[in-house]
């Protein structure tokens, strides 16, 4: 039987300490017992960037936002979508999450953070979108586990009144916020209606295949 190798450790600023690990071919994030992802199931984290690109079609050249890089997978999708003319910034708070891209888990990677439309920068996302006015046609957020978080205590600020409120600052009139979760969240739901947002709520399954367990993206307008 193969077993579970450790490959490295990050400590998350202000949060948690999260594991890479490889099994045979397969890799994984993990913090305590969770796994955070893992190469086995990226459906849903495809389908944040693919679903988002189908409601944002109408803009000339394309601007996406994607807070949290994780293992790339969607950027890669946003990658194959957008057109060549299309920006892409990518913000990542953990510096080993990128060293892990480049290094155990280059073949994933495939070059993606070196592609011209993207640009890569390591800072915290909820105080980087604070800083933005009408720049992005869509903002995708896969950041910690949802709005209820596991990894560090200051992402819930993005999930916040106030970091809605900043977010809708950030998008372009015709903009979208999509939202990744590991499962369905009434109470932000009800949160993100109250920001004067319109919203689309969507359960995806976790693997491309269409099985495994049931994730949940928002995608929220402004009215």
């Amino acid at each position: 039987m193969i077993q579970r190798e450790h490959l490295a450790t990050a400590q998350v600023p202000g949060g948690e300490e999260l594991k890479l690990y490889r099994h045979d071919r397969d890799h994984m994030i993990v913090l305590g017992h969770n796994e955070l992802m893992s190469t086995r199931k990226w459906g849903s984290e495809e389908a944040l960037a693919t679903m988002a690109f189908e409601r944002v079609q109408g803009a000339r050249r394309p601007s996406f936002l994607i807070g949290g890089y994780g293992m790339g997978f969607t950027l890669r999708a946003a990658l194959r979508v957008l057109p060549e003319n299309a920006d892409v910034t990518v913000v990542e708070l953990v510096p080993e999450i990128i060293e892990w891209a480049r290094g155990p888990m280059a073949e994933l990677t495939a070059g993606c953070l070196d592609d011209p439309r993207v640009r890569l920068v390591m800072a915290d996302v909820a105080t980087f979108i604070d800083g933005a006015h009408g720049d992005y046609d869509a903002i995708l957020l896969d950041v910690d586990n949802g709005p209820d978080g596991l990894v560090r205590q200051d992402n819930d600020v993005l999930y916040s009144a106030a970091g809605l409120r900043a977010a809708k600052r950030a998008l372009t009139p015709d903009g979208v916020l999509a939202i990744w979760s590991a499962g369905p969240d009434p109470a932000f739901t009800r949160r993100l209606e109250r920001s004067d947002l319109v919203v689309d709520q969507v359960t995806v399954a976790s693997r491309s295949n269409g099985k495994g367990p049931k994730h949940v993206i928002w995608f929220a307008r402004k009215r």
